[in-house]
């Protein structure tokens, strides 16, 4: 696997290259840019199989830079000094990222993803931008959920809730659609944390927004609009009540 490497941070580029030597030695480092310019005429003639990509740069951010491409022939990577929380704005947009310093679990993994040869959609890219700089930060609108032959871009809105199936995770929407993704209902409900979903049953974890009602019970359940009872598990259960009267 042919790979190139752009980051304005010198040291950030060896570290990588170091790592990569050390965990992925399939990946063949083609080349090594400090210069993002320099960097888009690399990728332009060596056509790599994949790029690592810093965002903030001189000159050319890394947005800019795949603007100026066009076409995202090659699976990417960005390297990143953003904070934890600006990380769930990639999680949202479906790209891997690398949180600096480099971690060679995490490298490991995001080269192993990258293998796969799923290509990056532009709408992903003009997500994950403005998810990072919207004003209000705290605000994500929309998810895109990766199948085999692509991303289904969806609101955030409408997503009544999510169930576990094994390794794998049913998305239901309101609007009567049903994604299943090869995500854990764990890494998911990470991923939603902090804003309208609540884990209230082991194998779901459902949108507050679009619950219809509540049944008292043991644990009880609650309605949701396609008329699906979902159990609350009798340790949320507590929870899950003071949660509910806040919506």
């Amino acid at each position: 696997m042919k790979a190139i490497i752009i980051d304005d941070e010198p040291d950030a580029v060896e570290a990588l290259h170091l790592t990569l030597m050390e965990i992925c030695p399939e990946v063949a480092v083609a080349g090594k840019y400090t210069d993002p310019v320099k960097g888009l005429s690399a990728i332009r003639d060596q056509k790599p199989d994949l790029v690592f990509l810093d965002i903030e740069m001189p000159v050319l951010n890394g947005f800019q830079l795949l603007e100026e491409l066009g076409d995202i022939a090659f699976s990417l990577i960005f390297s990143t000094a953003y904070d934890r929380f600006a990380v769930k704005a990639f999680r949202y947009s479906a790209i891997d990222y690398l949180l600096k310093p480099v971690n060679p679990d995490e490298l490991r993994k995001a080269v192993d993803k990258a293998a796969e040869k799923q290509r990056i959609d532009k709408i992903q890219i003009d997500l994950l931008r403005q998810q990072l700089y919207a004003p209000d930060t705290k605000r994500f609108d929309r998810i895109a959920l990766p199948y085999a032959h692509g991303y289904t871009f969806v609101e955030i809105a409408d997503v009544m809730y999510c169930e576990s199936d094994s390794s794998y995770t049913k998305f239901f929407l309101s609007t009567g659609e049903m994604y299943l993704i090869t995500k854990t209902l764990g890494d998911v409900e990470e991923m939603l944390s902090g804003g309208d979903f609540f884990r209230i049953h082991k194998q779901f974890l459902v949108n507050m927004r679009n619950i219809r009602s509540y049944i008292r019970g043991d644990g009880g359940y609650v309605v949701m609009p396609n008329k699906v009872n979902i159990p609350v598990s009798r340790i949320k259960k507590e929870e899950f009540t003071e949660l509910f009267t806040r919506f």
